[in-house]
């Protein structure tokens, strides 16, 4: 499903990432972790095509077998938005929409009629157990709430891939239990191959594989 080959990152002076290659499978759940300055989160970027990898005549990253270097900016916008789904710990719902308008935004960006984007969406709400707090606005929802309401608009378009950056870390310990539960849950339900970046070591460990960085490289 993802394969990355020779990915380089550098910020000025300072080179993040050194060379990762990584090979990901369909349905495969892998934990990435490894202190802070790693590198995590700048390799979850880049695989999840937020970023650009340097070196681009030298690397590669193929998601689904499509080579990402060859789209240009408005092909991959589309192509992002259609196969991977981002969950963040800081969930970024946006205030001043409900739970249900926050999970269909990325649907309308892919062009789904709001009938259909709305029924799809009040389905994985419900699925997620807030079939009761569809209409709340993010300030009325709890954190653990919130973030399931991210976790459903992260599948709204069904992304083959779905991106996690420390998707518990800022929930109790309840919270962070169901939430990686309801991983494992989606995956086997809907095939989903998971990247998670975490300090977590209870969702690491549960992972299918634990990738340790250290000092930009996968150990």
């Amino acid at each position: 499903m993802i394969t990355a080959v020779n990915i380089h990152k550098s910020y000025g002076d300072l080179h993040v990432l050194k060379g990762v290659d990584l090979t990901i499978s369909k349905s495969e759940i892998i934990s990435i972790v490894g202190t802070s300055g790693a590198g995590k989160t700048t390799l979850l970027q880049i695989l999840g095509t937020l970023d650009k990898p340097d070196y681009l005549d030298k690397a590669d990253l193929l998601i689904d077998g499509q080579s990402i270097k060859e789209l240009n900016d408005s092909a991959l916008a589309k192509f992002r938005n259609k196969n991977i789904g981002f969950i963040f710990q800081f969930h970024q719902l946006l205030p001043e929409f409900t739970a249900l308008e926050n999970v269909c935004i990325p649907a309308f960006i892919n062009n789904t009629s709001k009938v259909e984007a709305e029924k799809h969406a009040t389905e994985l709400l419900s699925y997620l157990g807030l079939k009761d707090r569809m209409h709340h606005k993010p300030n009325s929802l709890s954190g653990g709430e919130q973030q399931r309401v991210a976790v459903a608009r992260a599948l709204i378009n069904q992304p083959k891939i779905i991106f996690a950056d420390e998707p518990s870390g800022n929930l109790d310990s309840e919270s962070a239990e169901q939430l990686h539960n309801l991983f494992f849950k989606l995956r086997d339900e809907f095939k989903q191959t998971f990247v998670i970046v975490t300090h977590n070591q209870e969702l690491a460990d549960m992972a299918d594989r634990k990738l340790t960085m250290v000092d930009g490289k996968i150990t």
